[in-house]
């Protein structure tokens, strides 16, 4: 039977435009239909927040109006309904638009389409009422897949200059509009600023108009196709010029038109990958090393002659040796296994072997990523491709520790205990080691004459150990410079949660070192960082800040061109780069450990020596990097194809990364919604604890088993010292962004790593208005810390000091500090909490000055004798109990805790019994007795109390 309708005939025409607009109309509908009822039926309801109402507010962000009242959210929900349906047939539209033979492109953003989809679902139907933590996964899933789809949609655009422009300008204004929406949410999250969630709304209500309309120019390009379907202009043929088409066709001899006219292979994707992830462990041990062998000094209050492993690095000396340097090229792989011992130390108990296994393991991935670059001379490209994901490692490794509040979960300190993912993290390096390694060039015939370097390999040696000091010292953790940059409250700079513009910076870097190569490019990236790093060494909040992104960026982009010309000096150019990084490392301990080292006064606070000498280091290796027409014979001799290829892949995995790092940020902005735990009876509990570099007693972090004391005690203001991690020799680490994140309180870190202290911190579940930091006249020994801050306790200004004093030996320092901090006790109006150690006897010394006339301070307890560093003082509060608590093995010192009443005056020190205390001002009952975890009231075996 002949077919009823011919071949080519339409039985129903639909001009494929009207998906486009019926998806802009429902979705559309459902935001103003929902705002529209909010606003007549709960308008004051919609406008407050957890700060301010009407009229301060007075109007609703979109998740206030789509939230939970009804009829809204039905409105809301019924609309996005509807507009399911016109957004998956708009998806497959586009993907029939845009789809060729052999181009993978348009199939990643057609996925990437569905996933949006079924992501916006989920955040829709799934409130953070029914499912906090599901609602953020849906709502941060969309919110990342928008970078890829809004990029790959303009990149995949027919040549329509009119969709084109509309499609610039809507992606322009969306993203232009994070900032500051971002900008007026820290206003009103950290600084509550009436009136500035309103103005956060218009710039959230503006992102709903510019994404929807981002997606409604595709009517556009929809009006040639008709639903029958049939193609009346023939645009799904591959046949009509796209933007990528004329960009390849403009770039195709640079390096960026390589890259954006790859092909696209899953084997290849995985190989990347794969380096990458060697990388990531490199720098994950290399970072590990200083961690474990800080464990001794610390223990030994000086120098103990561990720290001799650190040499373990310079083991590419061995290369030198032309038998040795044959036998661990043809057998990589093995020396790569052989290095994991550094993943394997955490089942090592015995901090000894732990550190020795660790120091093999780093020594024999020092030893494995030298020969592999030393292999691959000859070919320039696939060298490049070596470094690049080498590069991409460090940055793998420093997105890991921001997603772990600056731990990385397969350091042998950690385990499955306090959050380690050794095993997982074990497993993927073998694989990763099996897969990269199966290709590995042994170059025996040397580099070309034509080739050779201008300079010694003492120059390039110093190139190199500048390098590698600036990024381990630098660009490990993402929140070390923004901690340089810190002056405490009100915030003026960047906090920890943006961490996430360090790991931009550090891959903008690297693309500019993938499509800016050159001797001139080199020295203007040198002339960049040394202005970076002036910037970040002389200034704070975010002008500080700017500097230290610059210097990310040109440190980044400085490392191939520094990598490639120590791999032609020949391997002695890696054992004595790192044996000079190594110095550096030392020099910047020094700065700090002047007290406790030979040699250490002459390098006494001089943070900026050693950040001269790591620039001056990289400028002798850009003088003796090969020249822009030496490196452009050579890339052409080793040709062109397959390794600019792979540096797509490359570029991929660095992408995905950078959206893990985005998604990390949002998750860990702080909430700043904090309650203390007994607001019924106004009490403050305060508590100090020397917390000796959160490496407990068996060389374990400590964060876990300390948030878990602190929350028992339901400690609600706590002085942390010994608390400065941000050095190579301590991993680079910020202890109190996990307490404070995890115990939800607010934090003041203290002065910065670049002011030469152990550190004191500040945790607070009441806000913190105002925070001075204070470095104690010190003449001789240690540098004092001091932190001076005001909180907001009930609507009542209460001042806390937190202090770390000077050591027994530096009398004259203990003196000048205690009268420096009498004046400023005494000179304070307010009711005043004083979190201290202060290295003293009760009742002598320069105790008296810190307690009496002089300070006008009480000790929380006169008849406890049995006391040297830790005290707790006050002044114009009520103090209502004291209590001493047993370490465990976490630390070597006590923590102490003191309850006051706000509001109340200063009471005598007659004692009363528990039975006499309301049960809001009671010590938890869990301590007394064995206690838990060999946690315990100890001293006095029990709290004490006050009338």
């Amino acid at each position: 039977m002949a077919p009823k309708v011919r071949e080519g005939d339409a039985v129903v025409a639909l001009s494929g435009k009207w998906v486009s607009w019926a998806h802009t109309a429902m979705a559309y509908s459902a935001f103003v239909g929902a705002l529209v009822t909010g606003l007549a039926l709960h308008y004051q309801k919609i406008v407050q927040n957890e700060y301010y109402g009407y009229p301060q507010e007075w109007f609703p962000s979109v998740s206030a109006t789509i939230g939970d009242r009804y009829p809204e959210r039905a409105v809301f929900q019924f609309f996005i309904a509807m507009t399911s349906g016109p957004r998956l047939a708009l998806v497959f539209l586009w993907y029939t638009l845009t789809a060729r033979p052999s181009a993978p492109l348009p199939k990643i953003i057609a996925g990437v389409g569905v996933f949006r989809t079924l992501s916006c679902g989920g955040w829709t139907y799934v409130t953070s009422t029914d499912d906090h933590g599901w609602h953020d996964i849906f709502m941060i899933s969309y919110l990342v897949a928008t970078l890829p789809w809004t990029l790959g949609c303009l990149a995949l655009s027919p040549n329509n200059p009119k969709a084109v422009r509309y499609r610039k300008i809507l992606a322009g204004s969306f993203f232009g509009t994070l900032v500051p929406l971002v900008y007026y949410f820290i206003q009103h999250k950290v600084h509550k600023v009436p009136g500035a969630y309103t103005i956060y709304a218009f710039y959230e209500w503006a992102l709903i108009l510019f994404d929807v309309g981002f997606d409604a120019v595709t009517a556009l390009d929809f009006d040639g196709f008709e639903l029958v379907v049939r193609d009346v202009n023939g645009s799904s043929r591959g046949k009509s010029q796209q933007v990528a088409d004329a960009v390849l066709q403009k770039e195709k001899d640079k390096p960026i038109g390589n890259v954006f006219g790859a092909q696209f292979l899953w084997a290849e994707v995985l190989d990347a990958a794969a380096d990458v992830y060697n990388g990531f462990v490199f720098w994950s041990m290399l970072t590990s090393l200083g961690l474990t062998v800080w464990y001794f000094p610390l223990w030994h209050m000086g120098i103990s002659g561990y720290e001799a492993i650190v040499m373990c690095t310079a083991s590419p000396f061995l290369l030198m040796n032309a038998s040795i340097r044959s036998l661990v090229i043809q057998n990589v792989r093995l020396v790569h296994l052989l290095s994991l011992s550094g993943l394997l130390a955490y089942l090592v108990k015995t901090p000894e072997y732990r550190l020795f296994s660790v120091g093999f393991g780093v020594a024999m991935s020092c030893l494995a990523w030298t020969a592999t670059w030393y292999a691959e001379r000859a070919q320039l490209r696939r060298l490049e491709s070596r470094i690049l994901a080498w590069s991409i490692g460090l940055i793998a490794s420093s997105v890991a520790k921001f997603a772990f509040q600056t731990n990385n979960p397969i350091w042998p300190i950690m385990h499955a205990e306090n959050g380690g993912w050794n095993k997982m993290g074990l497993l993927l390096a073998a694989l990763a080691i099996a897969r990269s390694t199966r290709t590995v060039t042994d170059n025996r015939g040397g580099i070309d004459l034509a080739d050779r370097p201008r300079t010694s390999p003492f120059f390039a040696s110093l190139g190199l150990a500048g390098l590698l000091f600036g990024l381990h010292s630098l660009l490990s953790d993402s929140s070390t410079m923004i901690l340089w940059v810190w002056e405490g409250f009100p915030v003026r700079g960047p906090i920890a949660a943006n961490g996430v513009l360090t790991h931009a910076a550090m891959a903008v870097g690297i693309l500019a070192g993938i499509f800016s190569k050159g001797s001139f490019s080199n020295w203007v990236n040198l002339l960049l960082a040394g202005v970076g790093a002036y910037m970040v060494t002389s200034y704070h909040n975010w002008f500080g800040y700017i500097g230290a992104l610059l210097l990310a960026v040109t440190l980044m982009a400085l490392i191939t061109p520094l990598v490639t010309s120590a791999v032609r000096h020949g391997p002695v150019t890696f054992g004595l780069g790192f044996l000079i990084y190594n110095i550096l490392v030392l020099a910047h301990v020094w700065v700090v450990a002047y007290a406790f080292v030979p040699g250490g006064p002459l390098m006494r606070e001089h943070t900026d020596w050693v950040m001269t000498a790591t620039v001056v280091f990289l400028g002798a290796g850009v003088y003796a990097s090969p020249r822009a027409d030496s490196i452009n014979t050579k890339r052409t001799r080793s040709g062109k194809t397959a390794p600019s290829q792979l540096v797509s892949y490359y570029t991929y995995v660095l992408l995905a990364i950078q959206l893990i790092a985005l998604a990390t940020s949002y998750l860990r902005f702080p909430t700043n919604d904090y309650a203390p735990y007994h607001a019924e009876d106004k009490v403050i509990t305060a508590g100090i604890w020397t917390i000796h570099f959160t490496l407990d007693n068996d060389m374990w972090s400590s964060e876990r088993r300390m948030r878990d004391l602190i929350k028992e005690l339901e400690i609600d203001v706590i002085g942390l010292l010994e608390s400065d991690l941000q050095r190579i020799i301590m991993g680079n680490r910020d202890s109190t962004q996990y307490l404070a994140e995890e115990l939800g309180m607010y934090v003041d870190y203290g002065p910065g790593p670049d002011k030469h202290t152990w550190g004191s911190a500040l945790l607070s579940k009441f806000p913190i208005l105002n925070s001075t930091h204070h470095l104690l006249p010190s003449p001789v020994g240690e540098l004092a810390p001091a932190i001076h801050a005001t909180l907001d306790a009930y609507g009542e200004l209460v001042d806390v000091v937190v202090f770390h004093s000077g050591q027994e030996e530096d009398a004259e320092d203990r003196r000048l500090q205690s009268e420096y901090l009498a004046k400023l006790m005494k000179g304070s109006p307010r009711p005043l909490i004083l979190m201290s150690y202060l290295v003293t006897k009760p009742k002598e010394g320069v105790y008296n000055t810190y307690v009496g006339e002089k300070s006008g301070m009480k000790d929380i307890d006169p008849s406890d004798w049995d006391r040297w560093c830790e005290y707790i003082l006050y002044k114009g509060i009520r103090r209502s109990g004291y209590a001493r608590v047993s370490r465990s093995t976490i630390t070597d010192t006590e923590l102490q805790v003191g309850k006051f009443v706000v509001g109340q005056p200063e009471s005598s020190n007659e004692r009363i019994s528990e039975e006499q205390v309301p049960k809001g001002l009671r010590f938890p009952s869990l301590f007394r007795g064995q206690g838990v975890r060999d946690h315990r009231y100890h001293v006095f075996d029990e709290p004490r109390y006050f009338v």
